[in-house]
């Protein structure tokens, strides 16, 4: 009997259905026990739905001349799953697609093939211990990053959030922490749960057992009296920038480096990852993470100079309002920002243009920029107007950073989208530093202008504990490279 489009379409969906439902449990066990984290195409899969298993599948062919199907990457998936691997980030689909349709596997079965791609998370001996981290300061990115740290918790974390510091201490203040944790109007529910000591003063969310530390400066505490030691404090409150101001961290007992999220002043490293974080050293004691507008055009900048070389430019951002701003006209030290944030757009400065010599010193001096802030609550956008030293065109230049979105050292920076009809909502939750808008290119000549989106937020958090991981000084390989 032949069946009809519509069941043959049926049965079709049935099968993704079932292999993303049995991949699910494997995914879970992988970075539960081992760390290691499962993506396609740099979809990240641990705890995602089985439709979002099947959308990561689906992606493939947006990079690919064919699509991957998951009874193709399934065996892959098991046969990586009776590995004993070290934490790490494996790319299930460009394995697969690779051993597949690019004869990667050279005749190799598929567990000898994976034995030589992922030897870099084979055999390397006793794992160190978790790192003890601080959050100190919990607003929008102090929370992103709580989400973060939480997700990739349990007996394999290589940093293990331990406490958050906060002023206040009122009635109630504890449970409001918490709620603001587990609800978000923009990002959403938190995933999992989330209880309340009450006695001891903590947070438990998802197994990790959170102290909530009351303080109205970094030197009043002392870390030791809640077991922690060696800690890596994050400050993401923007009160201090430079080395005297951060240097009040490491005065507090158990805490040993201290990590800025936002732009440092002075002689601080400003780490955009990706790009500089190999500058990071040992006995760096102060590092600043920089702003989420730099890490956003930073390694997009790199690539392009790395491959045509940039003369000048000017760099535009649209970013989405801020804490910072007011909601209704009231009074602002700064210029502008006192009129509503819900009502306009507003022309402010942004220092990102000048920030990213700090990153890439090769363009200090050659690009300027400006900031409009407008009504939305987040994801933003620069747009980079660039003379380059070599012509190019359209399609060479958007076929160069798909390229480099998949393969290079900033795959994980990078993103690449060739939607038509993306908006800026659509891009809320990006893990990537910024994404590049190929339907928005324009090029004449040796001129480029380029879209790049950004989730202001939480793809900058995403760069934030990148950068947390080098500090610490914790192996975290992306396979295959």
């Amino acid at each position: 009997m032949t069946l009809s489009h519509e069941q043959e379409y049926q049965n079709s969906w049935q099968e993704r259905q079932d292999y993303a439902e049995s991949m699910q449990p494997i995914i879970g066990r992988l970075y539960r026990n081992l760390g290691v984290e499962i993506a396609v195409y740099g979809r990240p899969l641990v705890n995602t739905s089985t439709i979002d298993v099947i959308k990561a599948h689906k992606t493939v062919a947006r990079f690919e001349e064919t699509k991957l199907r998951l009874r193709e990457s399934f065996p892959f998936l098991e046969a990586i799953s009776k590995m004993e691997l070290a934490p790490g980030r494996v790319d299930l689909g460009k394995l697969a697609y690779a051993y597949i349709y690019k004869n990667a596997g050279e005749g190799r079965s598929i567990e000898e093939y994976l034995n030589a791609e992922l030897a870099d998370l084979l055999n390397t001996g006793n794992r160190p211990a978790p790192r003890d981290v601080v959050l100190y300061g919990f607003g929008r990115i102090g929370r992103l990053l709580a989400r973060l740290l939480i997700e990739r918790g349990g007996s394999h974390a290589d940093l293990r959030l331990r406490a958050i510091v906060v002023r206040g201490g009122r009635d109630g203040d504890l449970e409001k922490r918490a709620s603001l944790l587990r609800r978000d109007s923009i990002h959403g529910p938190f995933n999992g749960s989330i209880t309340v000591d009450h006695e001891k003063g903590a947070i438990k969310a998802n197994g990790n057992y959170i102290q909530v530390i009351y303080a109205n400066s970094p030197e009043e505490v002392d870390y030791t009296q809640y077991g922690i030691e060696n800690a890596l404090v994050v400050d993401n409150t923007g009160v201090w920038k430079d080395e005297d101001g951060l240097g009040k961290h490491l005065q507090s007992k158990g805490a040993s480096k201290v990590l800025l999220t936002a732009p440092a002043k002075g002689d601080i490293k400003n780490v955009v990852y990706g790009v500089n974080n190999v500058d990071i050293l040992s006995e760096d004691k102060i590092v600043s993470a920089a702003s989420c507008t730099t890490n956003a055009i930073t390694p997009v900048l790199k690539a392009l100079n790395d491959k045509f070389g940039i003369k000048n430019g000017h760099v535009e951002t649209v970013h989405s309002y801020t804490n910072d701003q007011n909601l209704i006209d009231n009074y602002h030290k700064a210029e502008r920002r006192g009129r509503s944030a819900a009502l306009n757009m507003v022309i402010t400065s942004t220092g990102a243009a000048k920030a990213v010599a700090k990153a890439l010193p090769e363009l200090a001096g050659k690009l300027t920029g400006n900031a409009i802030r407008v009504p939305t609550p987040n994801v933003s956008m620069a747009i980079l107007n660039l003379n380059l030293n070599a012509e190019t065109t359209a399609e060479e230049l958007n076929e160069f950073l798909r390229e480099t979105s998949l393969h290079s050292e900033l795959r994980d920076q990078i993103d690449y989208t060739a939607s038509t009809e993306i908006v800026s909502t659509d891009l809320v939750g990006s893990r990537y530093a910024g994404v590049v808008d190929s339907q928005a290119t324009i090029v004449d000549g040796d001129r480029v202008v380029l879209y790049v989106w950004y989730d202001n937020e939480f793809g900058y958090s995403c760069q934030v504990v990148r950068v947390m991981r080098d500090m610490a000084e914790v192996e975290f390989p992306s396979l295959p490279r």
